[in-house]
């Protein structure tokens, strides 16, 4: 029996190694979408499904963390050569964006202001280390892709991780007491800075939509990311909102920062369509396979944050008649969640660990 069973160990650990090894640096948007559709059911009084998945993400962030930094000691050279990769290296400020969600998570479903507050720094942190990291290297690397080989919705995630940093930020202020007013002040440049953020890089997505030409296999899931992008956006806006009171240049702005929400809502909802017709192109039209891939969650992430950034918006703004449209997607959410769930679940039936 030992003797059978040490192979089968020996090649089921070198199998967990090879997926950790191969671990895309997106991953994390598992995580991102688990938190967001746990607030969306919260804001909606799905108050069950909240919690089920607040669970969830408390089991799935610690494993990716884990699982990274494996990666990073066992597999350095594919971690660095991940960072500098203009298809993958962006994946990394799904850390960033997972870490504020989580903690934005814990703070609306569980009403658990300090320990958001200690998930709020590693997310600067990370903020810091993957904005500067990733793009300097992108930058100074010798062998560079064309513009269609390269650039893709995932790299609207260093917006969405600029965004979640505000969104996080609002939520735990209060617990700054006296410096709740220069906390506020500098989640406001987060905001600015990933609306200035989007603004170059949809030109240059929808650039290569538009010039360059488009297989099927080019549109990636995480194209979704063109509108969750916009909707982090519009619900860091209106966090920033909800904060006026305790800021006198949030009070100041609040006109500015209720046209810009607005903007990027509207911005936001107008992509819906337009993905949907490009996914039935690619599933319908060219018969795309659909089957598990970790970028998926980079489609669902999107589908909860509008939810959220709805329910959000129509508070700030006073048109309750907004909420009827968050009460239909959120279910939608949930359908690709779970969709996703199950498809990652088969994943790792069958291969033994992520991949």
């Amino acid at each position: 029996m030992m003797g059978d069973g040490s192979p089968r160990l020996r090649s089921a650990l070198h199998a967990i190694d090879q997926r950790i090894a191969n671990l895309h640096p997106a991953y994390f948007a598992m995580s991102m979408a688990t938190g967001v559709v746990s607030i969306a059911c919260h804001l909606l009084q799905i108050g069950l499904l909240a919690k089920a998945l607040l669970v969830v993400n408390l089991l799935v962030y610690p494993a990716l963390i884990v699982c990274t930094g494996f990666r990073i000691v066992r597999h350095t050279a594919r971690f660095v050569s991940d960072l500098s990769d203009h298809r993958r290296g962006v994946g990394f400020f799904t850390t960033v964006a997972a870490t504020s969600v989580l903690g934005s998570q814990l703070a609306v479903v569980e009403q658990n202001l300090q320990a958001a507050r200690w998930l709020f720094f590693p997310a600067i942190g990370l903020w810091l280390v993957c904005m500067y990291a990733v793009f300097a290297l992108l930058t100074v690397r010798e062998g560079k892709p064309g513009l269609a080989e390269g650039i893709n919705g995932g790299w609207l995630t260093a917006v969405v991780a600029t965004q979640s940093v505000c969104v996080l930020g609002c939520l735990v202020a209060p617990t700054f007491a006296e410096n709740q007013g220069l906390l506020l002040f500098v989640v406001l440049t987060f905001w600015l800075c990933g609306g200035m953020l989007y603004i170059w890089m949809i030109a240059l997505i929808f650039y290569r939509y538009m010039f360059f030409a488009f297989l099927p296999s080019d549109l990636m899931p995480p194209y979704w990311i063109n509108m969750g992008a916009m909707a982090i956006s519009t619900l860091a806006g209106t966090m920033l909102i909800r904060s006026a009171p305790s800021s006198q240049l949030l009070h100041d702005l609040l006109p500015f920062l209720k046209g810009f929400s607005l903007w990027y809502w509207a911005t936001a909802t107008w992509w819906i369509p337009m993905l949907v017709i490009l996914a039935v192109w690619r599933h319908g039209v060219k018969k795309f396979p659909l089957s598990y891939d970790p970028l998926y969650w980079g489609a669902v992430f999107p589908l909860g944050m509008h939810t959220v950034a709805t329910v959000r918006l129509a508070g700030v703004i006073s048109m309750p008649a907004l909420l009827n449209l968050p009460k239909v997607s959120v279910y939608f959410a949930l359908a690709a969640w779970s969709a996703a769930f199950v498809g990652f679940l088969r994943r790792l039936k069958t291969l033994g660990t992520l991949g």
